[in-house]
């Protein structure tokens, strides 16, 4: 293992020294803005913009939420480090949300064309997701808007999320909303910048592990975790606040509430092992196997378990809920399962057999990706592989209009339809 002493190099391009300055400028810049850090846009939508109204005309399926919901990492289809060709299912126009399809309304959004709410069938699909959400409206510290689960509206077309769909449903025929929110609350995206971190700036015979940092542990209290429930719960009542001012009865329309994903494996289920730096340097996931395994067990049960206490909560009647924490199995980033292009001697996403074979979550990436094709903030995101598994997933809880809940897992290899086999249980 190369000592921390000396120098050494994340993905071939960040010069990290020293022990110390690795911990600051790691802190300062390698993962500032990874996994859910990203702009807003405004409404994007798929199919005939007909204005139906309330009840009649073609249904719609309305997502909102943050960037598990938004699309982040939809433009690839798994990882190479050889060459983002293998990979690039989408190409530039990925997250292109505007009329003529040539951008996104308001930068960073990245709500991609491989979303999951484009179930097709009749289906319209309205993705109001924005990637860096969290439940209530907020500018980041770089100047992005991000809209909340609210009704702000600050009179010159910038609007949260619950206000954009009452105005579009007011117009339109939307009969099943979709939200996924909360793992911002919970500073996802710091507790993973805590995480890698701690594994790049410590060796194998003296770990610093993340799960019992303070920045980390705090998020995790009971006091934090009613906070975030709260939260959560007074978003779905604004979801249904808004359904009500556009006109719905209650029963005129479903609401569906999803859970997270697990997007790393179990210590155990690792390809690469955690002496060294290859597990970053190489695969993009540089968690130590205890984090790893507190990630899977602790952590991502307990975002998953606020979630659904939210529901009961908000007294909102008749939610379903889309169980995620399963569905990526034996697909996740670095899983022994699956690997990078160039380890299954693939050169292309389109070949026989790549959505088995390849990951489906992305490398988390560091300030090395300045650049190149790929964003930080796509880091540790459900990829195109995912997201059209997810569609699957959602167009089986459509159900033909018969909304129903389950938990989502692959449930065979190939393709249908060019997605995923994926199953509702």
């Amino acid at each position: 293992m190369t000592s921390a002493r000396h120098r050494f190099s994340i993905r071939g391009h960040l010069t990290v020294p020293d022990h110390l300055s690795t911990r600051r400028r790691l802190s300062a810049a390698i993962l500032a803005a990874a996994l859910a850090a990203s702009g807003v846009t405004a409404v994007a939508v798929a199919g005939p913009a007909a204005a139906d109204g309330p009840g009649s005309g073609a249904p719609w399926v309305a997502s909102l939420g943050d960037s598990y919901m938004s699309g982040e990492a939809g433009r690839w289809a798994g990882s190479s480090n050889t060459s983002s060709t293998y990979a690039d299912a989408l190409g530039s126009s990925a997250y292109f949300d505007n009329a003529a399809g040539t951008a996104e309304q308001i930068a960073r959004c990245h709500r991609s064309r491989s979303q999951e709410s484009f179930i097709g069938g009749g289906v319209n699909g309205l993705n109001l997701a924005c990637s860096g959400a969290k439940t209530s409206t907020y500018t980041s510290s770089d100047g992005y808007f991000k809209p909340g689960l609210d009704f702000y509206d600050n009179g010159a077309g910038k609007q949260g999320q619950a206000k954009m769909l009452q105005t579009f449903a007011a117009t339109h025929n939307v009969k099943m909303v979709v939200v996924g929110i909360g793992g911002n609350d919970f500073n996802f995206a710091s507790i993973v910048q805590s995480c890698v971190t701690d594994f790049l700036a410590s060796s194998s015979w003296f770990p610093d592990y993340c799960n019992d940092d303070s920045s980390v542990k705090a998020n995790f209290t009971a006091a934090n975790i009613s906070t975030v429930q709260a939260r959560i719960a007074t978003s779905l009542q604004n979801v249904r606040a808004a359904m009500r001012n556009a006109g719905y009865a209650d029963s005129a329309w479903s609401a569906v509430v999803q859970t997270y994903p697990s997007p790393i494996p179990n210590s155990t289920g690792f390809r690469y092992g955690q002496s060294g730096y290859s597990r970053q340097s190489t695969g993009g996931c540089g968690f130590w196997n205890r984090d790893a395994d507190w990630a899977n067990a602790t952590a991502l049960p307990t975002i998953n378990a606020t979630v659904k206490n939210a529901i009961t909560a908000s007294g909102v009647a008749g939610v379903k809920t889309l169980d995620l924490a399963s569905a990526f199995n034996g697909r996740r980033l670095c899983e022994s399962t699956v690997g990078l292009y160039e380890e299954k001697g693939l050169t292309s996403w389109q070949q026989a057999g790549a959505v088995d074979q390849t990951e489906w979550v992305n490398q988390i990436r560091t300030v090395s990706t300045i650049g190149t094709k790929y964003y930080v903030q796509e880091s540790l995101h459900p990829n195109y592989w995912a997201q059209m598994g997810l569609r699957s997933c959602l167009r089986q809880v459509w159900n033909a209009g018969v909304v129903r809940g389950g938990s989502c897992s692959i449930s065979g290899t190939g393709l249908v339809g060019g997605e995923p086999k994926m199953a509702l249980r």
